[in-house]
């Protein structure tokens, strides 16, 4: 089964709707959504509708930190993205900050792992930045492969039975085979805010029968993301940063 995996949609309708419709030209047969479907973009209402109906078809969806500050003000941010989290809770009724808040915080299924963050502590948001990061998460978990997100940067890490770490930038549209004698953490990029110096949305897909993960890029319409973060009052970085990646 070919999976599209997703993270970090950040209320990007734009984005999310460039890699829906690449993904789905390219054989996506099931859907995977690691969290932060909110926070940061201006139509977090559909974004939230558009998950919730991938659920009900199969998709398996896990919580981001945006999708629990929706929910409660113990989550800290930063000064911007409080503000955009605070305008968002405005702008979703009860069902959507329901199922935001009834999302599970990690998913298994089979010898594969979903988790937002990262899988030694899922609701501590931990992002991973080095191999020293990403060998926390997989000594935590036997799973063959962990997807996760929250970075906005790709990248995809290995550990080997003696604990030795491999890192490396996966280059776009490139195959790269998860053997079977290392446990592997793909990090993916973001579909509504990268942060790589790429402005392209950002998603993978993976073969479970191979087991061969290809990081995809998704040109989309950024002026039009960005103008609807503009003309919502949001602040303006959020809006700017769009067009550079960052």
């Amino acid at each position: 089964m070919l999976l599209a995996v997703f993270s970090d949609i950040h209320g990007n309708r734009q984005a999310f709707e460039a890699c829906l419709k690449v993904a789905r030209a390219r054989g996506a047969e099931r859907f995977v959504l690691l969290g932060d479907f909110v926070g940061y973009g201006a139509d977090p209402e559909w974004v939230v509708d558009t998950v919730m109906g991938l659920v009900r078809e199969g998709a398996i969806a896990v919580r981001g930190n945006h999708d629990e500050a929706v929910n409660t003000t113990t989550e800290t941010m930063n000064a911007e993205a409080q503000i955009a989290i605070e305008w968002t809770r405005g702008r979703l009724d009860v069902a959507q900050r329901r199922f935001l808040a009834e999302l599970p915080m990690v998913v298994q299924e089979k010898e594969r792992l979903y988790v937002h963050s990262e899988a030694s502590s899922p609701s501590h948001w931990n992002y991973v930045r080095s191999t020293t990061d990403a060998a926390r998460s997989l000594i935590s978990t036997p799973s063959h492969v962990t997807f996760c997100g929250h970075i906005h940067r790709p990248a995809l890490y290995s550990m080997s039975v003696t604990a030795k770490m491999t890192s490396f930038v996966p280059k776009t549209d490139v195959s790269v085979q998860l053997l079977r004698g290392r446990q592997w953490l793909a990090v993916l990029g973001s579909v509504g805010q990268p942060r790589d110096g790429d402005p392209s949305a950002a998603f993978v897909l993976f073969d479970t029968v191979s087991c061969e993960i290809t990081y995809c890029r998704a040109p989309y319409d950024v002026e039009t993301a960005a103008g609807r973060i503009r003309e919502n009052g949001l602040p303006p970085w959020l809006a700017d940063r769009l067009s550079q990646g960052r």
